[in-house]
């Protein structure tokens, strides 16, 4: 076992907006890691390693096991378990019973009945961007509206509810939002919730293929559950993928033979949403696992109780894997990334997430084929001590470029 007093802290600063910390990537696949709270554990980096771990089911992802690798000024408390219907923080069985109850929602089947919805969002977004004219925030005018109005169509949450959701979850992505309004934000997506469930219970109408409205009709899960479950899909379901998108635009604006590859021939959508997802991976620190009972993992034995920090960013460049993995190639299969993770907690929502970027990204490039960056890259706003990485505001233009002077 390593000793761990040469344990170090997580290291999360960049180099680029787009590569992971160096100093992360020069460590050994599986190292000691000093914890804020005093813990010291473990950070997996190699892509083996960290696979090896999520499909371990001597690990746990329960809430109250875990400790935080990033230091913050509720480090040294201890979680609580989680809440029912917070299934993301909870081993089988309990995980298996939620997850069953809404795999058939996130399948390729239901995401493809969602595929016109998609494009219609996302054609009304593009729409407005383009009414309020260059330069604009892709952020605000389309990242984060497109997947917020995805999953409200998905859980069946009335068009009349959406706004406020919206308007909610974009204080919420808001890094400059206050503490007292990020709290606001999401008491006001839970009276959301909450206020859909009573009209659901008293037989309201509702979209009758919307999740939430299948959920109850079940009788299966109580009304806390189903506001939990409400929140965490509505949270899980559209932050991601707002980050992916407005990162993978991102991107593709500094890299112009690869914006050109995929602009030419948006038959590749497929290959190239795979290959951001791998070499953006914006899971950057929150995916953790605490080991249930001594585990031996390349040669080294994870004591029960150690937290292991899975470094997706990382693993995803591993070049054991992926051969030249510091190069952006929307032409590689990059099959086998482990931007979703891996095994029985493998993202619910990829299917989706997967459809919303194919068509988000083709869709942007089409209409604004001239789309550029309106600032300098440097002085784009990342989001480096976050769990979901990204960035804050995206500033784009398009159009005439305004004569100097």
């Amino acid at each position: 076992m390593s000793d761990g007093r040469m344990a170090q802290p997580l290291e999360t600063d960049r180099p680029t907006p787009f590569d992971p910390p160096v100093e992360l990537r020069r460590r050994a696949p599986l190292s000691r890691l000093a914890y804020p709270d005093g813990h010291v554990g473990w950070v997996a980096t190699g892509y083996a390693v960290t696979r090896a771990i999520l499909a371990d089911p001597r690990f746990s992802t329960r809430r109250e096991l875990l400790h935080q690798p990033v230091g913050h000024e509720r480090a040294h408390e201890r979680p609580t378990p989680a809440e029912p219907g917070i299934f993301p923080h909870m081993d089988p069985p309990e995980h298996t019973r939620y997850r069953r109850l809404l795999s058939s929602h996130f399948g390729p089947r239901r995401v493809a009945g969602l595929t016109p919805a998609i494009r219609r969002y996302t054609a009304e977004a593009l729409d407005r961007m383009a009414a309020g004219g260059s330069p604009a925030d892709l952020v605000t005018s389309f990242a984060v509206p497109v997947p917020a109005l995805v999953i409200c169509e998905l859980l069946g949450v009335p068009a009349e509810d959406r706004h406020a959701i919206q308007a909610a979850t974009a204080v919420m992505n808001d890094l400059e939002s206050t503490p007292e309004r990020a709290v606001e934000a999401v008491m006001s997506i839970t009276g959301t919730v909450r206020g859909l469930l009573a009209r659901l219970r008293a037989g309201s109408p509702a979209p009758q293929d919307g999740l939430l409205a299948h959920a109850v009709a079940a009788g299966d899960l109580s009304d806390e559950e189903l506001t939990n479950l409400g929140m965490v899909l509505l949270a899980t379901g559209h932050l991601p993928t707002s980050s992916m998108l407005a990162l993978g635009t991102f991107v593709l604006l500094t890299d112009p033979g690869e914006r050109a590859r995929l602009a030419a021939g948006p038959e590749l959508a497929e290959r190239a949403v795979e290959e951001l997802l791998r070499y953006l991976s914006i899971l950057q620190f929150d995916v953790r696992r605490t080991a249930l009972a001594d585990v031996e993992i390349d040669g080294q034995v994870i004591a029960e109780g150690e937290t292991v920090v899975l470094a997706l960013p990382v693993a995803n460049r591993d070049p054991a894997r992926f051969p030249d993995p510091d190069t952006l190639n929307l032409e590689r299969s990059a099959v086998g990334h482990l931007a979703f993770g891996h095994g029985v907690h493998q993202c619910l929502g990829q299917h989706l997430a997967r459809a919303e970027l194919r068509i988000a990204l083709t869709a942007l490039l089409e209409r604004f084929p001239d789309l550029r960056l309106a600032v300098p890259a440097a002085e784009v706003p990342t989001r480096e001590r976050m769990a979901v990485y990204g960035v804050d505001r995206l500033p784009v233009a398009w159009g005439a470029v305004p004569a100097e002077g």
